[in-house]
């Protein structure tokens, strides 16, 4: 193994270290005659932080703040300062702590086996603080020898070296006041328009493009674009340790550790402070589903199937060559549920959306016949994995009420976003998958073509509120040779920004919560690029500074507007007003708010001819003010704009009383919104 280079300095004031006084640490210890002298210089005291009902919990799958526990913890006993070291390995035979302060002596600092089978190593290392890299050296009762990182390591050594790091989560938290109101802003039927991020493309050092920034110094640019966006959160690309970057983070090998190639903890947790003082939440990628077989990871932790499943067919994943979790096993559940609790405690983050929950649901997931094992009745779903989402939702909303769970699932597995208690697996939202794939083939299409296929449009309100969907534009449409989302659109280029506006439009006032990948709301030309940052010098171009503007004032719109969000999950926010004019390609509806009043109708031209004088039906009879046109020249539009009011006539048109007439754009959409 690669040694490391020394002891991590921490760049923060650290909390002082807990103490355990010497009657407690007898008891946990059990009758020891040398208890009561004071710990020799390099000795490995048994001492434990773990009670009789934290074994009790573990053993029962329901300790869900496990990484208080177990890991390495710096903490005084008998007037000295060490670390405290707890290892889950009920197969090893022999565990001792290895690093640069015993020169990765194997024998020299041994950990004992709880005397309650629980598995459980433990012990108590004199002088070791913070920025001590260690890993457990393992013998498993098979005869292997292991060396392994800790799984609930904080902190680890930038890969290729693969040693943890003692560190500590103190961090002085300003964000009280985001704290205390975030309920309102974490809502269900508030407005929620998350910019998805992969913090490693979304900028780097132009004077060093290879170079990573850190958690800080993404801060200062990251926090004042999102807000000047307006965008109400964030969506974090997995931030915990991953070796390899093409992974995108989703294969990872320190679930509690950040991804130290981007800073320390509290570099993060200043990143998510800023974003919290600015008023824009933060979602987190969580990945329950799989890890990767990294000799210093999770894989055969202890020279057995420990995390993972020991049968292949449930236990491997053949679409990523990686394993997934036991599911069925009570300590694995404790350490996933106490790993979602983690983030959302210590990061005080805003909620987890929890990545290809669909690969869990399916014993049968991308395996063919004769490939799976079918449940206990006979079938495909996999029944432990269900128990865990619906025991990690419950834990997460117990313990933190105002934040939100949300589920990336392509299937029509019923009740994803429906309470426990009713069935349902109990996230608070899922990603619209099937919205998404309609929408883009539509929009893909020339729009002289489009009158044949308007069902891919107006499909989605079919079953729109059978889930709280949040509707997604994500990094996985615009990479391996999907093209980005500008260039899906046809036409020239002229054409290829109105449709994008166009479809944007749709986006924001269709029902659901809204979710854009960072480079989409520019009009960014190339594929994401993981390796390299966006293409922020297209906004030097006109096009992409009109996208930007376009939207930027979505954003706004969607905030200011309680039709657009009252009733996000809702039939009763949502009415058809036309669906028929398929020959023009036009689409016509109503969204609702709790008040009458603030109830607005949108129209949408999908086709390049602009419809002069175009006749809609709305709601009532009075005046109606245009608020929002996708084809302001501010924009990069053609300037067909409705200026002034229009008072609807009583001619019966849309099956409706009243209407009135309107000029559409090309390739435009309108939102029109009674005149008080």
């Amino acid at each position: 193994m690669a040694k490391s280079t020394g002891k991590v300095q921490s760049k923060s004031a650290q909390e002082p270290a807990e103490s355990l006084n010497e009657s407690s640490a007898q008891s946990l210890a059990g009758n020891n005659p040398e208890q009561s002298a004071a710990p020799a210089l390099n000795a490995v005291e048994t001492i434990s932080r773990l009670t009789e009902f934290d074994i009790h919990l573990f053993r029962q799958g329901k300790h869900y703040k496990l990484y208080e526990k177990l890991g390495s913890h710096v903490m005084e006993y008998q007037g000295v300062t060490g670390t405290y070291f707890a290892v889950w390995a009920p197969n090893a035979s022999y565990i001792s702590v290895t690093g640069n302060f015993n020169g990765w002596n194997h024998g020299s600092h041994p950990l004992a086996s709880r005397w309650d089978s629980s598995g459980i190593w433990e012990g108590w290392i004199p002088n070791i603080g913070v920025g001590e890299v260690y890993k457990y050296y393992i013998v498993s009762n098979n005869g292997q020898h292991l060396e392994k990182s800790d799984p609930f390591a904080l902190w680890c050594e930038v890969a290729p070296r693969t040693a943890s790091i003692v560190w500590d989560t103190w961090y002085e938290w300003e964000d009280a006041s985001w704290m205390k109101t975030r309920k309102e802003k974490n809502k269900l039927n508030a407005p929620t328009s998350v910019y998805e991020v992969h913090l490693g493309s979304w900028q780097r050092d132009p004077s060093d493009p290879e170079r990573f920034l850190t958690f800080k110094e993404i801060a200062v640019s990251l926090v004042p674009y999102v807000q000047e966006m307006g965008f109400t959160h964030v969506e974090l690309m997995p931030i915990m340790e991953h070796p390899y970057p093409p992974s995108w983070g989703y294969q990872i090998t320190g679930y509690f550790s950040v991804a130290s190639r981007m800073g320390t903890p509290q570099e993060l947790m200043y990143l998510i402070d800023q974003l919290h003082q600015a008023g824009i939440g933060v979602y987190m990628d969580w990945v329950p589903s799989h890890f990767p077989g990294d000799a210093h990871g999770l894989f055969r932790f202890d020279g057995t199937s420990l995390y993972e499943h020991e049968d292949p067919r449930k236990g491997y994943h053949p679409d990523w060559k990686s394993y997934i979790f036991n599911y069925g096993r009570n300590e694995v559940r404790s350490f996933l549920i106490s790993n979602a609790i983690f983030w959302l405690d210590r990061y005080h983050t805003d909620g987890l959306r929890v990545d290809a929950v669909a690969s869990m649901l399916y014993l049968d997931y991308s395996r063919k016949h004769g490939e799976w094992i079918p449940n206990e009745f006979g079938g495909r779903e996999n029944l432990e994995a269900i128990s865990l989402l619906r025991e990690m939702n419950i834990a997460a909303y117990t313990e933190f009420p105002d934040i939100q769970t949300i589920a990336e699932e392509s299937t029509a597995f019923p009740g994803v976003s429906r309470p426990v208690f009713v069935g349902g697996l109990g996230f608070g939202m899922k990603w619209m998958m099937g919205w998404m794939n309609d929408t883009l083939k539509y929009f893909e299409k020339d729009s002289a073509f489009r009158k044949w296929h308007q069902d891919q449009l107006t499909f989605s309100l079919v079953y729109a509120f059978s889930e709280n969907f949040m509707l997604p534009f994500s990094h996985d449409e615009v990479v391996y040779g999907k093209k980005s989302l500008i260039n899906k659109m046809p036409g020239d280029e002229w054409q290829k920004f109105a449709n994008l506006r166009l479809m944007f439009s749709y986006m924001f006032t269709h029902p659901g919560t809204k979710l854009m990948f960072m480079g989409c709301e520019f009009g960014q030309t190339s594929e994401w690029n993981f390796q390299q940052s966006l293409d922020w010098h297209l906004l030097n171009f006109a096009p992409h500074i009109g996208m930007k503007q376009c939207v930027k004032e979505l954003n706004e719109l969607y905030k200011s507007e309680p039709a657009m969000y009252d009733f996000s999950f809702s039939h009763e926010g949502f009415e058809w007003i036309d669906t028929q004019d398929r020959e023009n390609s036009v689409l016509v509806y109503a969204r609702k708010a709790f008040d009458p009043s603030q109830n607005i109708v949108i129209a949408l031209n999908l086709t390049s001819i602009p419809r002069k004088g175009y006749r809609v039906g709305v709601l009532s009879e009075g005046s109606w003010q245009e608020i929002f046109n996708s084809d302001q020249e501010r924009f990069g539009g053609s300037g067909i704009i409705n200026y002034d009011p229009i008072t609807a006539e009583g001619h019966q048109w849309h099956g409706r009383a009243n209407s009135l007439t309107v000029d559409l754009p090309p390739m435009g959409a309108i939102v029109l919104k009674k005149v008080k």
